[in-house]
């Protein structure tokens, strides 16, 4: 899978090249959050350690991406593959009747938040591989908070651009959220150096109850009473009956590798479809640049995506089983409508959103953990003097009538969110995710691709040249595939669009082990770090 010939060769240029370490590894999208993993392991924690204080401290030096409100999700390697969904459900208080007269779900109010579920993800796989206290695990996002740190340039950009839509919100449940955030009625450039004293007390207060807090205890009390005094619908019940839960992990087997993703309420089902499909195809007889490859990878994400879209929900929910979805025999007949030209579908609906994705890993633990606060900051609601900015995931459900997806009470959303991982024989060889609503489906499947198909290593495998469908024909290229791929294609009947902020093209990390070393990547769209040791 990794050989010399292709950790030296390098064909994309970056500033960025190949981590390698015997013992452990972390690589994360912010260089901060890379550190607090990397200090657990120093002190001798294990992955799940690092895993844990990586993605709590990301709540403080990414807020653009997630929180303390978020969602999350992890696959967890210690002999076997483990996965855990920490998505929570809509509030019990809110019905359909709360959305009358609407197309849509709104993106910021109390109408999209749903129970947050990261906290619960944190304390449940502590319990079963922590090694080091769960207090420790939050010191260095507390001294974040509490002490400030300079915001980093992609996240900065993050920040700016989500001026126009958190500062003329008018209404109480805003003010804290702004206030915090926006503290100079603007977002901080970056370099400036940004704490919140709030988050701090609250990290501190979870790390105390070993979470209970959260769920049972003062904060839950808290964040009840602000919803029931802002017109808001969650509850103490709300969050005192979620759970995060273990769930089995799907696959599928591409070539010589099997990925494997978190089953439905995510999207991760999205890219085993389109790699089933693609795998019907010799793709290896076309170069990686080349219209054929674009052109392949492309109609097969479609197709999955259209599947997706219609099927995928809260599993309790779904009409048809994942093993339909995943059939070889049904990818050969989706593999069948894909002709020279571009396929026109209905548009898909694909939401939108923002993430953070880290891997971590050591000689017996390799962690894939995701998570998220949706669109951008989320609802923009804070719980006053929390530093909790709840998540919007309510906007993963459709108020179509009679879809498998259609929102309801107590109800797990569709997940954008896929941490992703990666085995051969039976051996694994490591985690991967790539950020960015629907194009993390996308990302999982063009650096599988990158690497299956054309040998690359984890750096070069995520800095290749991407491409994004968004939806009928219309498909975003980055700036660096060349224009004659991009005439080509749009010869075939895609509607291209070729854009220069690769920002919109998704972040990712990856860490492989192969022959006792630990390879760890993290990507050149980010601010991101990868380190070994």
């Amino acid at each position: 899978m990794i050989n010399k010939e292709n950790l030296t060769h390098y064909p994309y240029p970056s500033t960025r090249r190949v981590i390698m370490g015997k013992n452990h590894a972390v690589a994360t999208s912010q260089p901060l959050g890379t550190l607090a993993g990397m200090q657990m392991f120093w002190a001798g924690g294990n992955a799940v350690d690092a895993a844990i204080a990586t993605a709590i401290a990301l709540t403080v030096v990414e807020p653009t991406s997630n929180g303390i409100g978020a969602d999350a999700f992890a696959l967890v390697w210690d002999g076997k593959l483990h996965g855990l969904n920490a998505s929570g459900k809509s509030p019990q208080n809110l019905t359909l009747a709360n959305f009358a007269g609407m197309n849509k779900i709104p993106v910021t109010g109390w109408l999209p938040v749903t129970v947050p579920g990261a906290v619960s993800g944190w304390r449940k796989l502590w319990e079963s591989w922590g090694k080091l206290p769960f207090e420790q695990l939050f010191a260095p996002a507390i001294r974040y908070a509490e002490e400030g740190f300079p915001v980093s340039p992609v996240t900065a950009a993050a920040w700016q651009g989500a001026e126009n839509i958190f500062l003329p919100l008018k209404g109480g449940e805003f003010e804290h959220f702004k206030s915090v955030f926006f503290p100079k009625n603007r977002a901080p450039k970056a370099g400036e150096v940004w704490g919140s004293k709030v988050h701090g007390k609250t990290l501190r207060a979870i790390a105390a109850s070993g979470g209970e807090s959260f769920y049972q205890g003062e904060i839950a009390k808290t964040i009840a009473n602000f919803a029931s005094d802002t017109g808001g619908f969650l509850t103490k019940d709300d969050l005192a009956t979620h759970q995060a839960d273990w769930v089995e992990p799907i696959s599928t087997n591409y070539r010589h590798l099997t990925v494997w993703e978190i089953p439905p309420n995510t999207q991760g089902i999205a890219a085993l479809i389109a790699l089933n499909i693609l795998e019907c195809f010799d793709i290896t007889k076309y170069p990686r640049e080349s219209v054929e490859s674009y052109h392949l990878q492309i109609e097969a994400m479609k197709l999955a995506f259209a599947d997706v879209h219609r099927h995928v929900t809260d599993s309790r929910f779904m009409e048809v089983r994942i093993e339909q979805l995943l059939d070889k025999g049904y990818a050969k007949k989706r593999q069948q409508l894909i002709g020279e030209d571009a396929i026109s579908l209905a548009e898909p609906g694909l939401p939108q959103g923002g993430t953070v994705y880290l891997a971590a890993a050591d000689g017996e633990l390799m962690v894939s953990f995701i998570q998220s606060n949706y669109a951008g900051f989320g609802s923009g609601i804070l719980v006053p003097g929390t530093g909790i900015a709840l998540q919007n995931r309510g906007l993963g459900f459709t108020l179509e009538a009679n879809h498998p997806n259609q929102f309801a009470p107590g109800k797990r959303s569709f997940h954008t969110i896929i941490p992703g991982f990666i085995t051969q024989d039976g051996e694994p060889l490591g985690p991967f995710g790539v950020m960015g609503g629907p194009m993390q489906p996308q990302g999982h499947l063009q650096v599988i691709v990158n690497m299956a198909d054309y040998n690359m290593n984890p750096q070069a495998a995520l800095d290749a040249p991407r491409w994004q469908f968004v939806d009928g024909k219309q498909v975003l290229l980055e700036d660096n595939v060349s224009s004659d791929i991009a005439l080509k294609l749009l010869e075939r009947g895609h509607d291209i669009r070729v854009i220069s902020d690769r920002g919109d093209f998704g972040k990712g990390q990856m860490i492989l082990r192969q022959d006792g070393v630990l390879v760890a990547a993290s990507e050149s769209r980010g601010d991101g770090l990868a380190l070994a040791g």
